[in-house]
């Protein structure tokens, strides 16, 4: 299973620092240098943890993090800030965050915390919508208690469509959130819901935008 990283942090060199780091651990991290450019995203797809600046060019961090706590609680959300006095951690932990580490980091340091973060989070991570549970740690999925027999990529999308039940959802937001590039041949994601169906999932074409899922 793919573990998916956001980071909301305008200087591009400690994003590169980041995402490089993170993906020697084969997790993904998708970087972000506007609060705008970052809710739009938390909006199509919900991350395992985001890595959240204090002080950002269009916002306050610590205001990012407690709507990101009041509309979803679930996400662990690490604070990476220049500041780095008790006070400022305290402020941090008080608004909601589940671990708060002071720049400059040591890159061992970082991974070790959120890898320990997906490990907290993924103990928690079962969802249920209507008809189907997922497990995400196991990587199982049923439906009105049978288990669905899905491969990596059918299980992650699946994912992503109970995660967003009843939105439509465009090829380019599916193709980013799933296999991590927003342009691309779209007969792969063709096939991935066609393959779907076969199962008796209930996708919707919405022609000329993309998919929507019910799950009755």
């Amino acid at each position: 299973m793919s573990n998916i990283v956001y980071l909301l942090e305008d200087d591009q060199s400690i994003c590169e620092l980041v995402r490089c780091t993170l993906d020697l651990s084969d997790i993904t991290c998708r970087c972000f240098s506007t609060v705008k450019e970052f809710t739009q995203a938390m909006a199509r797809m919900l991350p395992d943890v985001v890595l959240l600046d204090v002080m950002l060019p269009d916002g306050d961090g610590i205001e990012v993090l407690k709507r990101i706590k009041t509309g979803n609680p679930e996400v662990c959300v690490i604070m990476l800030s220049a500041l780095g006095k008790e006070t400022d951690k305290v402020r941090g932990l008080n608004a909601g965050a589940d671990d708060y580490i002071a720049k400059p980091f040591g890159v061992l340091e970082l991974t070790a915390r959120v890898n320990a973060a997906l490990r907290r989070v993924q103990k928690s991570s079962i969802l249920r919508v209507g008809r189907y549970e997922m497990n995400v740690e196991k990587m199982r999925v049923t439906r009105d208690g049978q288990e669905l027999s899905l491969n990596n990529k059918e299980f992650q999308l699946l994912r992503y469509f109970l995660q967003n039940e009843g939105k439509v959802l465009t090829r380019e937001e599916l193709l980013m959130g799933v296999w991590g590039y927003e342009y691309g041949e779209t007969r792969t994601l063709d096939n991935h819901i066609a393959r779907l169906r076969k199962l008796g999932l209930n996708f919707e074409t919405v022609f000329g935008v993309g998919y929507k899922f019910i799950a009755e």
